[in-house]
């Protein structure tokens, strides 16, 4: 049974596991309300996980020591139990699934476990990881829906009460849900009237249909940037206690998330991966009603592959404008390239790329469209530049 004893007892038992990751009041992420938030994402191992993970196998019997530990993961879970079966020299091995980004994954081998590459999703891992489990006699370290991880993750929330008595509301990315269950438990106990909300990606709504259909629901597909919340398969501890202690759940699709990690790294200088930048990304676009209100974004995690973020700032620059591709018919002659040029240097636009092609069938014969990619302020610029080249003749396509 999950408590507030439990929780209060694992803050004391990984005192001197985790770092201190204090609150930070963010500047210039919503017009509406006040937006602080609890990096977990500069948390040893770069995740929250390392909490749950820690307090769950400080508490195994020497018998469950002996015999090693297993896990599942997208990659988080993966380094909390590597990190902490290390550090009581307990043998570990990690099941990921083969899309883990590979940061996470040699990261999980540098912490000492030994990693078994399952291809699919977090699932599959999953499944792989209870028959090596029935095969060896390893220990199972579930990643979220067990009552130990579950009282590691709610740390968070006590921290945060105890740095910011008077929040209003505290905002959870929700995966499997032993991180928003941890913390809502804690909060709910000290004080019923904090809102806690939960976000997920639209592409692994799990927790939300669960919620909608009052009961938990299995998806037969999850695809999102948020690889750290891509489950399939809410827990049925943590399904109970979303139910119990959750005010609301709300989805945020991948080009929010990658608005937000973007917005993340422009103005608090911070790196998130999906899943850390969704509970930002559900305030940045007005999913939640928080308006006038002191709000907590936990940034669960940090743990993005370069590849992957690379990507990610190129849909945040378009999500937000700062970047636009316009595909603009001219008159095959002397003279037209110069014009276009000219019109998007003095609206104050910047030309990165430009592809010059006659046009096909269908078209006049005189005709060649300019396709050109710029760099530009917000969406108003672009119509700004926009608006000048149809002023000036020219036809946008």
């Amino acid at each position: 049974m999950l408590t507030l004893d439990k929780i209060y007892h694992a803050s004391y038992v990984l005192k001197d596991v985790i770092r201190p990751t204090h609150i930070v009041k963010a500047e210039g992420l919503a017009d509406d309300c006040h937006v602080y938030l609890k990096p977990e994402n500069l948390q040893i191992t770069g995740s929250f996980k390392v909490r749950g993970s820690g307090y769950k196998i400080s508490q195994l019997s020497e018998e469950e020591k002996k015999r090693g530990v297993i896990a599942c993961s997208a990659g988080n879970h993966a380094q909390g139990v590597a990190l902490a079966a290390t550090k009581y020299g307990i043998k570990s091995l990690i099941c990921l699934p083969d899309g883990a980004p590979i940061s996470k994954v040699e990261a999980t081998k540098g912490y000492g476990a030994d990693v078994c590459m399952v291809p699919g999703v977090y699932d599959d891992a999953y499944n792989k990881a209870l028959q090596l489990r029935d095969e060896k006699n390893y220990t199972f370290i579930h990643p979220f829906d067990d009552e130990n991880v579950i009282a590691g993750q709610g740390t968070i929330g006590i921290e945060i009460l105890n740095e910011m008595p008077d929040v209003d509301a505290v905002i959870c990315a929700i995966g499997g849900g032993g991180l928003i269950s941890g913390v809502a438990c804690a909060i709910k106990n000290l004080n019923p009237n904090i809102k806690v909300y939960g976000v997920q990606a639209e592409g692994a709504p799990s927790m939300y249909e669960s919620i909608k259909q009052g009961k938990p629901v299995a998806l037969d597909k999850v695809s999102t940037i948020a690889d750290g919340i891509q489950v399939k398969e809410p827990g049925e501890h943590t399904f109970e206690y979303v139910q119990k202690y959750v005010d609301k759940i709300v989805t945020v699709s991948d080009d929010e998330i990658a608005s937000a990690i973007l917005k993340l790294i422009e103005t608090q200088k911070m790196i998130a991966e999906g899943a850390g930048a969704a509970p930002l990304a559900a305030v940045m676009y007005n999913k939640l009603p928080i308006k006038g209100k002191k709000v907590v974004c936990v940034v669960s995690g940090g743990n993005i592959d370069v590849t992957i973020l690379n990507r990610v700032i190129k849909r945040g620059l378009i999500m937000s404008g700062r970047q636009q591709t316009l595909c603009i018919e001219l008159q095959d002659k002397p003279g037209q390239l110069v014009a276009v040029s000219q019109i998007i240097a003095e609206s104050g636009g910047n030309v990165i790329s430009v592809h010059h092609e006659r046009a096909g069938e269908g078209t006049d014969v005189t005709a060649a469209y300019l396709r050109i990619i710029i760099e530009t302020r917000n969406f108003d610029h672009v119509r700004q530049i926009s608006d000048s080249l149809k002023a000036a003749g020219f036809k946008l396509v």
